[in-house]
Formats: structure tokens, sequence, C-alpha cells
């Protein structure tokens, strides 16, 4: 075989490769937390409703190092922060400042290779606790990609190639401590402005100019920052920027920072997690300490109204997961007992429970699974490093199929987890944990 004959095979080759990655109806991207809509909807066709026999089809594997921030796809690429240890030794104390030294990484890898395509590194010396790298879910926007690290380090870079255009701290530029669980709140793109939860004082969220990282506005003050990230809402003819802080949720313009609207909702801890879920007129959200509720959204103008609040003995009580809505059901973890629930919106009436996606039967604190919606069944990627197919329904949980794609590497309340929500993109779930970032293909018609 002479060499350009080989170069011709070597080129077929690639792009068979390529083709078998991406065939297939509607090849959907996955661009920031929770998916292009941040709703937790997965809408490509032909995906499979059971594993074969022999077990999940794995695309690739490469090795990465501590996150919890989950994975972001988007042309043909995966987006993923991570955390190389230097010094320092990682303990889960819930309520203790782990100090650790060593780098933040923004990295880039070909999404039908696995193959690294830039990385970004940077000091990131920590005091947090669960300190085992960062939060929040890269934010893609065409051409640029929003990375936000567990210290508040926001970094604007290049989708192609990984430069830096421009950067903002926020403990120096912004004068704010870290909160103890580190900065949680996934940036949100909006038209030509970029939202973050910054915890300043009068500055709650910042508003940047996505391009050149200028301030447009800010607004909101909180006892904390929380942990929520901003969400867009349209409501009593007009969109809303929705925010959940230690204190209250809040409405406001997106275009100017100006409050529309509040109501009290304080969790316990400051631990104001979920961002609060839309569906038809009505606005839900929960958190640690039996704090939820379930509010009217005004339909002539921005406002809203209390349905009802959860007692010990109603709604599901969210921190890790943000719950998905559909057909008038709350699915979604419950933190006081690990549970995987199903809650009547209009009422907050609890409909049925499980441990199966979460822990596997096993009662304990904040047990987790992610969950996504596609076609009329569902993907709960569960803490234990299982992917697990099922439909949900008003009347069960009906599970139909497991396995295991990853290994459960972190630690809470003496288990073993993967507290990382997955992307769900080009066919295929993207899952990592603190050792590797995986690949596995999902599509029918190739297992």
């Amino acid at each position: 075989m002479n060499l350009r004959h080989a170069r011709s095979c070597l080129q077929t080759l690639t792009a068979a490769v390529v083709l078998s990655f991406t065939a297939g109806a509607i090849a959907e991207d996955w661009p920031q937390w929770m998916g292009t809509h941040r709703d937790g909807r997965w809408n490509e066709e032909g995906i499979l409703r059971e594993f074969p026999t022999s077990g999940p089809k794995f695309a690739w594997k490469v090795p990465v190092g501590l996150g919890y921030s989950g994975p972001a796809v988007a042309d043909g690429k995966v987006f993923l922060t991570d955390y190389l240890r230097k010094t320092g030794e990682v303990k889960n104390d819930p309520g203790t400042r782990n100090v650790l030294d060593g780098q933040e990484r923004v990295r880039c890898f070909d999404a039908a290779t696995g193959k690294l395509v830039w990385e970004h590194a940077y000091d990131a010396p920590y005091s947090i606790s669960y300190p085992s790298g960062p939060r929040c879910t890269p934010t893609v926007d065409g051409d640029r990609v929003y990375a936000l690290g567990a210290e508040g380090k926001l970094t604007c870079l290049k989708a192609a190639d990984g430069k830096v255009l421009w950067s903002k701290d926020f403990q120096k530029d912004y004068g704010v401590t870290t909160p103890i669980w580190g900065f949680s709140g996934h940036p949100l793109v909006d038209g030509d402005q970029l939202i973050c939860v910054v915890g300043a004082k009068n500055g709650l969220l910042v508003s940047f100019d996505k391009k050149t990282g200028e301030e447009k506005w800010k607004a909101l003050d909180a006892s904390e920052p929380g942990y929520s990230s901003p969400a867009m809402i349209t409501a009593g003819g007009v969109r809303q920027l929705i925010i959940w802080t230690p204190d209250e949720i809040a409405a406001l313009d997106p275009a100017t920072g100006k409050v529309y609207w509040t109501k009290p909702l304080k969790p316990d801890f400051a631990m104001s997690i979920m961002a609060p879920q839309k569906s038809g007129d009505f606005l839900f959200a929960s958190g640690i300490g039996n704090v939820g509720a379930l509010f009217k959204l005004d339909a002539d103008k921005p406002g809203a109204s209390e349905v009802w609040r959860g007692t010990n003995k109603t709604a599901l009580y969210c921190a890790n997961a943000t719950p998905l809505i559909v057909d008038g059901v709350i699915y979604g973890c419950d933190c006081n007992t690990s549970q995987f629930r199903a809650v009547e919106l209009a009422t907050g009436k609890r409909l049925w429970d499980t441990f199966a996606p979460t822990t596997n039967d096993r009662r304990s604190r904040h047990g987790t699974a992610f969950v996504v919606k596609n076609g009329d069944h569902y993907f709960l990627m569960s803490e234990t490093g299982d992917l697990i197919v099922a439909k949900l329904s008003a009347e069960k949980y009906e599970e139909i199929s497991r396995a295991q794609i990853i290994e459960p590497t972190g630690d809470a309340f003496g288990r073993a987890v993967v507290w990382s929500h997955p992307a769900f993109a080009k066919g295929h779930i993207f899952a990592r944990n603190d050792k590797e970032l995986v690949a596995v293909d999902l599509r029918r018609s190739s297992n």
C-alpha cells in the first residue's frame, strides 16, 4: 500500500467514525447545565430503551481530575472543568472548610474520539467544604465558552482553541467571600449578557457583557449568595429572570435587573440550590428543612401568589438535583430521606417514593439521581454510577433497565457517590467522576 492510498483509507475510516457518532435523527447538543433550555429534556429520537445483555457500549474514556461539574457538548466538542490537587487532603465534612492547593482546568475534548483539543489551567487555592473540584457546568454560546470555578474565577474562552478573552475574580473584583460549599450558580447567557450569581452587596446577581466582560447591571442583596442558578421564564406577558436566594425567590427584569416581585422562602443553612421550575402558570422550589412552596404566576403582570407550602408529610425537598415537572407531577430527590418521589403539583400530595434510583434502598441523606426526559422514557443517572432507563407516571416508578457506566469515586455520609449531572448529546451520554470522563452510546441502532 502506497502512502497516498494509506492516507485515503485513514481519511475514509475517520469520516466513518465521525458519521457513526453523529448519525441519526436530529443530533442534539447539550451546551449548558440541564441541556439547551435548562429543562432536563433530551429530544433526540432512536434512543435505546434497554441496555443490551452485553452491557453498555462505550465510545471512549479519558482521565480527568476532581470535579462536581458536568460536561457540556456543543459543535462536536465536550467541555469540562476539573481540579488537580497539589497539597491538602480532601475531607468531606459539611460544616468545615477544607484547605487545598492546586489548579482548576477548563478542558476541551473531541466528542467523537475523546482526544484532548485544548486546556486552560490556572492556580486555584481552595478553602471550601466538599473541595473535590468545580461545581458549575461550562456554558457554551456560539464560539465562546464560559467557565466558573469553585472559588469564583469566571473565564470566557474561545471555544475553538481555549484562548482567554476575558476573566473576572468574584473575590477580588467584588469583595465577596466564597460560600462554604463553593460557587455553584451556573452562568446564564441571555442575549448579549452573561448573568452570574456573584453574591456582592446589592449585587447578588451581576450581568456582564458576554463579549467584553463589562458590567451591565447588578441587583439584589441577600444574607448569603446561595447555590441556585438563574433561570429565565415568560409570565405575566414579560420575560422574567428568576433566582432563589437563601432568603427569597425573586423575579427581575432581565434587561435592567429591576425587581418585579419577591416571595420569602428560606431553606436551612442557606441551601437554596435547585433552580425554581415553571410548569404552566406555576413555579415550584424546595430545599432542606422541609422548606418548599408552589406559586401561581400572575397572568396580566409580573407577580405571584402562594398556592401551598410543604409540610413534613407533603412535597419533596431538593438539594443536589433540580426536579422535573411533567403533566402535573413533580419528579425529584428528597434530600431528607434520599427517596426519589412523585408529588402532585397542584396540592403537594406525595404519590409514591422509592430508593431504587438513588441509594439502592439505603436510607441516608442527600441521595441523588439526575433525571432527564427522552420521549416517553426517562434516564436517571444514579449517584451509584448506574444509568437507569425508566418510565415515570403519577401511578408508579417502573424501572426497565440499568447499567453501571462510571465508578462512584466521591464520598458523602459514608457512602461512595458520583454527584455530577451528565450531558446527553449526539446519541450518547457523557458522564464524569473524579477519575475519568466517559462517552456511552445510547443509540438503539448501535446496540
